[in-house]
């Protein structure tokens, strides 16, 4: 049933402002609007009133918490609250006056309306407030905050919330055949509009799938593919990487939300291997001394610390020793720092005992 078949009844209203204006001698017009003035003022009062008392009991609640998200949400409620009894207040203050009588159901319509879509709206402040507090413990927790991925979620929940308030003002209003030719006109538009954007409306998602999921996030080392970078702005379309060459790699969200994507984030060490050969020609006694020199060397190097050590091979042109050893750091500079003065450190080792690293050569060998 349509909101205009319910027409305000001012009977009591126009009856009060005729006793009025015989009561103090003035003109009905001049009744209606000291009416107006009243209700404008009572209700007004009433209003300040009862925001004082639920101000006062938010900031005892605000006071007893230590969390900014209560502080927030209290802000928001008074930003609400006032907000909605300026829309009450006039409202009824131009309920009395005769000369809207006329567009009575239009003006109640559209106050009905403004209602729906301020109350959408205090929705959605409050639910930014929650995806802001979201976003600060996941930093707090150790993660980065993206203000891309939360600009784009708090957007989608506002266009949600716009949305479903839009269709409960249609459905309210009942005109005829509005409900029916919206709802294909809208279906006839999400078609098209799919097919149109469906490679945006795909990385969209992806990003939103990026911020809740977090699989990683502005600051991670990532392999994606052949590819390995630290990441440095997370988009609604596309995801920018710092590549270890130093260029910039830019791959779109939907790319990463169906691939693997390896992340360096929760690494506490690193476990590094590589393998070392030194000549046939070197002797028993030294080869001996080679696993106990190259653990020494690892121990004495702040940061890293030795797992195995071992002459595992006899190789085509090396008696070849495998290491293994651990970083203790996540980040690749870390590693590379190690490895180096492992590297210089092994080589001193050997010019100084006389072992001869392997490489690869012919040797001929002359029969006499």
């Amino acid at each position: 049933m349509s909101l205009y078949e319910h027409p305000v009844n001012s009977t009591v209203l126009n009856g009060l402002s005729e006793d009025l204006g015989h009561l103090l001698n003035i003109s009905p017009t001049s009744a209606e609007a000291l009416i107006a003035i009243i209700v404008f003022i009572i209700i007004g009062s009433v209003g300040l009133i009862l925001y004082a008392i639920i101000s006062k009991y938010l900031n005892r609640w605000v006071a007893k918490t230590a969390t900014t998200l209560v502080d927030e949400i209290a802000a928001t409620f008074k930003i609400v609250m006032m907000a909605l009894i300026g829309i009450l207040v006039i409202q009824f203050s131009i309920v009395p006056l005769s000369f809207f009588d006329p567009y009575r159901n239009i003006i109640q319509s559209v106050f009905l309306i403004i209602q729906i879509l301020f109350a959408a709206y205090a929705i959605t402040r409050i639910a930014s407030v929650f995806v802001d507090k979201l976003a600060d413990m996941s930093v707090q927790r150790g993660g980065k905050n993206n203000k891309h991925s939360t600009f784009i979620l708090k957007k989608v929940i506002t266009g949600v919330i716009f949305v479903i308030a839009i269709l409960l003002i249609i459905n309210l209003f009942d005109f005829p055949g509005t409900w029916e030719t919206t709802f294909a006109s809208l279906g006839i538009s999400a078609v098209v509009i799919g097919f149109a954007l469906q490679s945006t409306l795909s990385d969209l998602f992806s990003a939103l799938y990026i911020y809740l999921d977090r699989p990683f996030e502005i600051g991670d080392f990532i392999f994606v593919g052949e590819y390995s970078g630290t990441v440095k702005n997370i988009g609604i379309i596309s995801t920018r990487l710092q590549l270890l060459q130093g260029e910039e790699l830019v791959v779109a969200n939907k790319e990463l939300a169906s691939t693997y994507v390896r992340n360096f984030r929760k690494l506490q060490k690193r476990r590094i291997v590589f393998n070392l050969g030194v000549t046939y020609d070197t002797s028993n006694e030294k080869l001996k001394k080679i696993p106990w020199i190259i653990a020494e060397i690892i121990n004495n190097i702040e940061g890293a610390s030795p797992q195995f050590v071992s002459f595992n091979e006899f190789g085509e042109y090396s008696l070849k020793f495998f290491i293994s050893y651990f970083v203790n750091a996540p980040d690749y500079g870390s590693y590379l720092a190690v490895q180096q003065q492992i590297n210089l450190a092994i080589r001193e080792a050997f010019e100084r005992e006389g072992i001869e690293m392997a490489y690869l050569k012919n040797v001929t060998f002359i029969k006499r």
